[in-house]
């Protein structure tokens, strides 16, 4: 069951892929990986911790009151992700901006609330909601980092916000810096829009490229085994 959970929200049900849900942040917040996976990570760890939280109450919940409940829920918990920002990555909270409280109405969250968390198991529910934000925050790396190298010709920029000024050497410059490089197509919203797209056609390709693989071994099995 577990390996099935983390199969289907990595890869068959991924929120960025496949069920194309939160696309304002996807889209808004993949101009680097840095961005993208901090957020992305952090949509993990509300979904995780809500996830299992809307589980262990989930039989005392009238069904009346069940999305206000889980939004309150999601509130708090992405509330105390907003302060842990703006207390230990100052820097990254003031580029994150207003996306950070959005967690609290990003349709990936209060989906997997409803349709998984509210219908099973507390580590169940934990395991989905953790591993549908890794699978997202797989997309925002992608993004991210095809966007930064197409637009910038770097890689990891802006990661001294993480870590702090000495993490700066730690950028990765594919283009000399002196050169000043720049792709706007890239690094504005049309750039995110088109590397989605990649992205979809990619998995998907690969998606159809497997089930051909899979059609081409049956067809290859004997019809019957003989009987002595």
């Amino acid at each position: 069951m577990s390996k099935e959970i983390i199969r289907n929200s990595i890869w068959k049900q991924n929120a960025g892929l496949v069920q194309i849900l939160g696309m304002c942040p996807v889209l808004v917040v993949s101009s680097n990986i840095v961005n993208g996976v901090s957020l992305g990570l952090a949509t993990s760890l509300v979904m995780l911790v809500s996830g299992a939280a809307i589980a262990a109450i989930r039989q005392l919940v009238p069904n009346e009151l069940r999305s206000p409940i889980f939004i309150l829920i999601i509130a708090a918990l992405v509330t105390v992700v907003d302060l842990l920002f703006n207390a230990y990555a100052h820097g990254l909270y003031v580029v994150l901006g207003i996306f950070i409280p959005l967690i609290t109405t990003n349709c990936i969250v209060l989906a997997r609330a409803e349709a998984f968390a509210s219908r099973n198991s507390v580590w169940d529910s934990a395991l989905d909601g953790f591993f549908m934000g890794i699978g997202l925050t797989m997309v925002l790396a992608v993004l991210g980092g095809l966007r930064e190298l197409v637009g910038k010709g770097t890689l990891l920029s802006g990661i001294d916000l993480v870590f702090g000024p000495a993490a700066k050497a730690w950028t990765i410059y594919i283009i000399p810096a002196d050169m000043h490089y720049q792709f706007l197509l890239a690094i504005l919203p049309p750039g995110a829009f088109i590397g989605l797209g990649l992205l979809i056609a990619g998995k998907t390709a690969m998606d159809k490229r497997a089930e051909a693989k899979s059609k081409a071994q049956l067809h290859q099995l004997p019809d019957a085994v003989p009987n002595h």
